[in-house]
């Protein structure tokens, strides 16, 4: 029997409501059959981590995620932490950094039951996660920002040929297992050195792979193209912040954020980790929509199966993601999606199919 180590971060404000559900449905899928046993490793991380230790996220919660195969991360609230925890990374962003998690990858599809503004459409972004315009991720030490007098401030964007040609490969290989195509974003015709650099070391890369068919587009063209006809991209490959504000853009066509997952990955580990934020407002009231959540664990455990060549996983991803498209489709919604059902009632309801099926 395959053996797996996860770690498990609640997160802060709806975290840990959407990481019990996620753990729920994973829980019913490996009931439900499979050779496969998951040791579920419990850290602190945000808030909790801040009472209890005096850090949002501590050193030994990142020296056991060493010696896990991959984590699942409820959303974290570092905008409420203490003005000295502010100045730093945020702890995504610090787990990004230090764990080298270069590819952050981000689906966004149409799912059954849940209108959407795109129509039919099924792409993945595909975001280098290091370097690019976060100036708190592209420094081996320090922000990347620079306070150079009380008026002037000055931000950095780094690109390094290493990053770019990583990234593109993981886009490629991801293309070639999908619709082949590749859509390569930047801004060169404008930002002519470092924009102009990842345009062409992904031309570079895309010569390695002459089976798939590649486009072009500055970043404020494709926003008009994704509005229009989402529905003819593949995979998108782009720098760091431009991949982040293209898929908000692109889940909300699809459905709603609260849908969007993904994972972030380094080749070695991978960390699951829903697009949308911590909600506070909405925080311990029962009604956050856990789907963004239990579709990144999904990607999680596809990745590990890819990875270790174990289909059992595999299959009880595919019974988790059959879980919820179900419930979406029987009309079970949380109020985000114009339904009345409660986090635990969707999740008692995706775990029902699960059982059923």
């Amino acid at each position: 029997m395959a053996r797996y180590r996860i770690g498990v971060l609640h997160g802060d404000g709806i975290g840990p409501e959407v990481v019990r559900s996620g753990l729920e449905v994973l829980n019913a899928a490996l009931r439900k059959g499979g050779k496969t046993d998951i040791e579920f490793v419990t850290l602190p991380m945000g808030w909790e981590a801040i009472r209890q230790h005096g850090d949002p996220m501590p050193a030994f919660t990142k020296e056991a995620l060493k010696e896990t195969d991959g984590w699942i991360m409820g959303p974290h609230d570092s905008a409420s932490y203490p003005p000295k925890f502010q100045q730093g990374r945020n702890p995504s962003g610090d787990l990004r950094h230090d764990f080298d998690l270069f590819a952050n990858i981000r689906p966004a599809r149409t799912l059954p039951g849940v209108p959407s503004i795109a129509g039919e459409a099924d792409l993945i972004i595909v975001r280098g996660n290091t370097e690019g315009f976060y100036s708190d991720r592209n420094m081996y030490a320090g922000s990347g920002e620079w306070h150079v007098t009380e008026d002037v401030v000055i931000t950095s964007g780094v690109f390094t040929r290493r990053a770019i040609t990583r990234i593109a490969h993981e886009a490629f290989r991801l293309a070639r297992r999908r619709r082949k195509k590749v859509t390569v974003v930047h801004k060169a015709n404008v930002i002519r050195l470092g924009s102009g650099m990842f345009l062409n070391v992904c031309r570079e890369v895309a010569r390695e792979y002459p089976d798939v068919e590649v486009d072009e587009s500055h970043i404020d063209a494709v926003t008009v193209h994704l509005v229009r006809r989402m529905r003819d991209f593949d995979v998108i490959v782009t720098e760091n912040m431009f991949g982040d504000i293209l898929s908000d853009l692109t889940a909300e066509l699809a459905g709603s954020l609260g849908l969007a997952p993904s994972i972030n990955a380094n080749g070695r580990q991978a960390m699951a980790q829903a697009v949308h934020g911590a909600a506070p407002d909405i925080a311990g009231q029962n009604v956050a929509n856990p789907c963004g959540l239990i579709l990144s664990a999904v990607m999680l455990l596809d990745w590990l199966a890819a990875r270790n060549g174990d289909d059992s996983l595999a299959d009880v991803a595919r019974r988790m993601e059959r879980g919820v498209l179900q419930t979406l489709q029987d009309g079970v919604k949380t109020r985000d999606l114009g339904g009345t059902a409660s986090t635990t009632e969707f999740t008692k309801a995706v775990c029902e199919r699960i059982g059923n099926g």
